[in-house]
């Protein structure tokens, strides 16, 4: 504790070791089985949350998005992994935007190409499909390793086998 009264210094968020994930503590036998303390009741008997109004919307070319797609191949995933019912949907609804967005600056690029024409100048100058597109995979990347944390912790069973995230450049490679 400093003289004025603010606490500086000490252990930063994030240090230390991480946890081991669940599926590992299982098999090593560490960790038992929690019994449930009653019986739980059945709340919802569809598979999945459907996915928001705003995730189905066209393009402005008229061409679908796709992010429906994305999103539901992520929750029959997460439903393989057992983890469907405990994530949070905005994340997978977070996720799956931000790759149909991805797949559309690619579409994009390959569209106009990599270059483009200042608007007042007339000048040659870097397409901003490329930065939008560099951006967006960004948060692609970020969502899923949040996704895949969040499995690697609460799974119990061992992550393998291709997974959503693999299967993007088929995707985007396929025009969809």
């Amino acid at each position: 504790m400093a003289k004025d009264g603010t606490a500086r210094g000490g252990q930063r968020v994030g240090s230390g070791r991480k946890p081991r994930p669940l599926a590992e503590r299982i098999i090593e036998g560490k960790e038992l089985q929690a019994e449930p303390i009653g019986e739980a009741e059945e709340l919802d008997a569809a598979d999945m949350p459907p996915p928001k109004e705003w995730m189905l919307r066209d393009q402005k070319n008229g061409k679908p998005l796709g992010a429906k797609e994305i999103y539901e191949e992520d929750y029959r995933w997460l439903r393989k992994m057992g983890c469907d019912r405990t994530i949070s949907p905005a994340l997978v609804q977070q996720h799956a935007m931000c790759v149909a967005r991805w797949i559309q600056c690619e579409n994009a690029i390959s569209e106009f190409g990599f270059i483009a024409k200042h608007p007042t100048t007339g000048a040659p100058i870097a397409s901003p499909y490329v930065s939008m597109s560099r951006d967006f995979l960004k948060q692609v990347n970020q969502t899923w390793y949040q996704i895949a944390q969040f499995v690697r912790e609460n799974s119990q069973s061992v992550i393998s086998g291709p997974t959503p995230q693999d299967e993007l450049m088929e995707k985007l490679l396929s025009g969809r």
